[in-house]
């Protein structure tokens, strides 16, 4: 990997693309600490700082770890990149239901063009929504739980300005993520994630130190390195199925007669799964939260089981749900039933498996074979901070586990390719030299 990223500073157009990069990247972590017009942030601080002692903020760490700890101190890119991935998904969720969708997604980039403009209305109108909550939430005194005012006055025009400036925030995201796949390298929304969950790692780790001491930091960094190569070896992992095109004339020219194969992925889904379940959880939690005064016997259960994390209820309900989302989505994403016809359409067919239905039925079977130990791998990693909370009392952004560590891993992974295969188009000298 370090090679790779020296080879491509040796070569001047991968070096302007990387310097690129590195400027956006330096552009939306200074929008992420600077305070959004209204916030008192003498109080943030004091009540953030009582957070971390009571570990009350659990109930926002998946926001709080893609905005990378913008949202609790209410900042103008305290929204992060979260709206944007709501709303990615529910687009691509759409598109298998709606027929409209479907078509747009056959038409190829023109039709892809028009869903991404779909998904900004929709980032924008969620950003509104989340905003508005956040907002209200931190007038109200409950996104921190903290007796301090986090805002200067709890005026409408304030509370509007806020909701605004978090809004307007998510669109610069937005546009600062494009710009990095014009003209940079990689998929920029997915870079900005990546570095929004490394700005919180090294807190986390520092975290750990502070609360267990150096013996338990040393334990955990170990423990770290070694989840971090497993995890690379998982995500490489995939089956590869046989595909094989019979050779056709068309006109005077022969086609077909190559060989390839259907790669399926171990973890098919990717991070969806724990995203799913973790914003499932997440809802009964903030019901409980708006009626914090009630003494109703369901906040007070919901209070118990589904807020800290660190109950094996908990922890069984997220695993499972992680389990069925994984099935979820790769069934959404994965039709094996489409790939069959494809391969008939076009003469390919798998080698001891007839061509339509049969190939089919083939598929899914692999697909479901296959599915099974990703997600219980998918559920094992989401686990790691939820157990690390319960056995040495850290918090629930504990570094090595969940999604922290499948966004680093996934991206460094997809980024380093983009860059070998760039320095390759660079470097190929061909037959001739």
């Amino acid at each position: 990997m370090l090679g790779a990223f020296a080879n491509a500073f040796r070569t001047p157009d991968l070096r302007r693309k990387l310097l690129f990069v590195l400027l956006i990247i330096v552009i939306f972590r200074m929008g992420s600490q600077i305070p959004a017009p209204g916030v008192d942030v003498a109080n943030v601080e004091q009540c953030i700082q009582a957070t971390r002692e009571g570990d009350g903020a659990s109930l926002y760490n998946l926001v709080n770890l893609f905005s990378g700890g913008a949202l609790l101190q209410l900042t103008i890119f305290a929204l992060g990149i979260m709206p944007y991935i709501t709303a990615s998904i529910i687009l691509q969720l759409l598109v298998v239901v709606i027929p409209r969708l479907e078509a747009l997604k056959k038409e190829g980039q023109a039709g892809q063009s028009k869903i991404t403009q779909y998904t900004r209305y929709l980032t924008l109108g969620l950003a509104v929504l989340q905003a508005t909550g956040i907002v209200a939430l931190a007038r109200s005194g409950n996104l921190l739980q903290c007796d301090q005012d986090l805002l200067v006055d709890n005026g409408t025009a304030t509370f509007l300005v806020l909701v605004i400036t978090m809004t307007a925030g998510t669109a610069v995201i937005m546009w600062l993520g494009e710009l990095i796949t014009d003209r940079g390298i990689g998929n920029g929304m997915s870079i900005l994630i990546f570095t929004q969950v490394i700005a919180t790692f090294p807190a986390a780790m520092w975290d750990v130190k502070n609360s267990r001491g150096w013996w338990t930091f040393g334990v955990v960094l170990v423990i770290g390195l070694a989840l971090i190569a497993a995890v690379i070896f998982i995500e490489q992992a995939q089956r590869r199925i046989p595909v094989q095109y019979a050779r056709r004339m068309v006109g005077r020219k022969m086609f077909g007669g190559s060989s390839t194969y259907i790669p399926l992925k171990v973890n098919q889904a990717g991070i969806i799964p724990v995203i799913f379940a973790s914003s499932l959880l997440y809802l009964p939690a903030m019901a409980a939260q708006f009626n914090s005064n009630s003494t109703a016997a369901w906040v007070d259960w919901i209070n118990t089981y589904f807020v800290q994390g660190d109950h094996p209820i908990y922890m069984t309900v997220y695993f499972l749900l992680i389990i069925f989302f994984t099935y979820f989505y790769v069934s959404i994403t994965f039709n094996p039933h489409e790939v069959a016809d494809n391969m008939k359409k076009y003469g390919g067919f798998i080698p001891g498996i007839r061509a339509g239905k049969p190939t089919e039925d083939y598929l899914s079977y692999v697909l479901s074979r296959i599915t099974f130990p990703g997600s219980l791998y998918l559920g094992l990693i989401a686990l790691i901070p939820l157990i690390a909370l319960a056995l040495i009392n850290a918090n629930q952004n504990f570094p090595f586990g969940g999604t922290s560590i499948l966004i680093m891993v996934g991206v460094a992974l997809d980024t380093v390719k983009q860059i070998e295969s760039q320095l390759q188009q660079r470097n190929y000298e061909g037959f001739l030299r």
